[in-house]
C-alpha cells in the first residue's frame, strides 16, 4: 500500500479521451431525482461516454423523463423493462455496455462533473484495474464529507483486505457506484438477481480480481441517505434473513475459495458482531421478538465459528466479552448494553466535557 499525498490525476483533454466509458443507471420510480442524476453524467468533463439508463418498470414519470433526456443527448440509451429489481437492471446495462470501462450511478444520486475524468485518468496513470473515490452522504439536514487530500495505491489483494477489515478511513465498501471498473473485472461477475444487498458478493469478487487498485480520497459521488423508500433505509426486516445474511455467508465462502481463511475469519468477526448489534437494536422495539429469536438461532448454530472469529487479531477484546455474555444469557447481554447506553456512555461524555473545560 502506497500513500500518495496531494496526488492529482493528469488532466485529460478531449483528444486524449479515446476510451469509451459505459455508465449504467438503474432507475425505478424516482421521477423527482432522475433528471438531476442523468444531467450530472451528461455534464462530465470526460466526454467519451455512453449512458445506459435502465427504466426498471417505473409506474411514475421516470421513464418519460429518461426518454426526453435521451432526445437531448445522443449518448443516452434508454431501456424500458418490466420490474426485475436493481440487480437485474444493472445486469441488463452490463450486457448492453460497449465500453472497456464501466461505472454505475444510482438514479437518485448525482456525481461531480470531473468524477469519471479523475477516476479514469488515475486508473490509466497507475495502470490499475479499479479506481475508487470517496463519497458524500447527503441528508435533508447536513452533508458528511470525509475527504482527505491524498490517494492510495493498493497492490494485489491489499484493497480486498482493507475492504474486508471495514477500515473507515477508506470508502472501499460494498457500493458499486463510487468505482470505475476495467471490463474484465465484470466478466462472469454479475449481480445476483431477485435479492437485495446484491453488492456484497459483487464487490468482493471485483476487488479480488483487481491486481491493482487506485483510491482517490476525495468525495466525487453524492449519495442520498434519507429517501424514505430507499432500500438502505429499510432497517432489520425479512430481507435481512432472506438476502443479507445469505450474502454474508457467500462472501465467507468466496474468501475461503481464494485461499484467504484469514480474511474469511475477519469478515465473520464483523458479520457476527453485526448480528449482535441487530439483536440489541431489536430489543428496543415492541415487535422485535420474532426477529430476535431468528438471530439467536443463527448465533447459536454458528457458535463455534463466531467464537473463532472473535479470536482473530483484528477483533476487539470488548466485543469478545459481549459475545461471551450473549452466549451466557441474551437477556444479560441486552441489560449490559442498556446500562452502557443509558449510564456509562453519558458519564464518560460528561467527564470528557468537564476535563475539556478545565484545560
Amino acid at each position: 500500500m502506497e500513500i500518495l499525498k496531494q496526488y492529482r490525476p493528469p488532466k485529460l483533454h478531449e483528444d486524449k479521451q479515446t476510451e469509451l466509458i459505459s455508465v449504467i443507471v438503474a432507475a425505478y420510480n424516482i421521477e423527482d431525482y432522475i433528471e438531476r442524476g442523468i444531467r450530472s453524467i451528461c455534464e462530465q468533463t470526460y466526454r467519451n461516454l455512453e449512458i445506459i439508463a435502465v427504466d426498471d418498470g417505473s409506474v411514475d414519470a421516470t421513464g418519460r423523463i429518461l426518454d426526453e433526456l435521451a432526445e437531448s443527448d445522443e449518448r443516452i440509451r434508454v431501456i424500458h423493462e418490466e420490474n426485475g429489481g436493481l440487480a437485474h437492471a444493472r445486469n441488463t446495462g452490463i450486457g448492453m455496455a460497449r465500453g472497456n470501462y464501466i461505472g454505475f450511478v444510482d438514479g437518485d444520486d448525482w456525481i461531480d462533473s470531473d468524477m469519471y475524468e479523475k477516476l479514469f485518468s488515475a486508473l490509466q496513470d497507475k495502470r490499475a484495474d479499479l479506481a475508487v473515490c470517496r463519497y458524500r452522504q447527503i441528508s435533508r439536514t447536513r452533508t458528511l464529507d470525509g475527504s482527505v487530500d491524498r490517494a492510495v495505491l493498493f497492490e494485489g489483494q491489499e484493497a480486498l483486505q482493507v475492504y474486508v477489515e471495514e477500515r473507515e478511513e477508506f470508502s472501499i465498501q460494498n457500493a458499486a457506484w463510487n468505482k470505475l471498473y476495467r471490463r474484465e473485472l465484470l466478466i462472469g461477475n454479475m449481480f445476483p438477481e431477485g435479492r437485495w444487498y446484491e453488492d456484497i458478493v459483487f464487490a468482493t469478487e471485483a476487488l479480488a480480481r483487481a491486481g491493482r487498485c487506485i483510491y482517490l480520497d476525495i468525495a466525487m459521488y453524492n449519495y442520498i441517505i434519507d429517501r424514505e423508500d430507499s432500500i438502505m433505509n429499510c432497517r432489520i426486516n425479512s430481507r435481512t434473513f432472506t438476502d443479507q445474511i445469505p450474502a454474508y455467508y457467500e462472501k465467507t465462502e468466496l474468501l475461503q475459495t481464494l485461499g484467504r481463511e484469514d480474511l474469511a475469519l475477519t469478515h465473520d468477526y464483523f458479520f457476527y458482531k453485526r448480528l449482535l448489534l441487530f439483536y440489541w437494536e431489536l430489543s428496543k422495539v415492541e415487535d422485535g421478538e420474532t426477529y430476535m429469536l431468528r438471530l439467536q438461532e443463527i448465533l447459536l448454530k454458528d457458535r463455534k465459528r463466531a467464537e473463532e472469529a472473535f479470536l482473530s487479531p483484528i477483533a476487539d477484546a470488548r466485543d469478545r466479552k459481549k459475545l461471551k455474555l450473549f452466549y451466557r444469557s441474551p437477556h444479560a447481554y441486552c441489560k449490559k448494553l442498556r446500562w452502557d447506553e443509558q449510564v456509562v456512555i453519558p458519564c464518560k461524555v460528561k467527564v470528557k466535557r468537564i476535563l475539556g473545560m478545565n484545560k
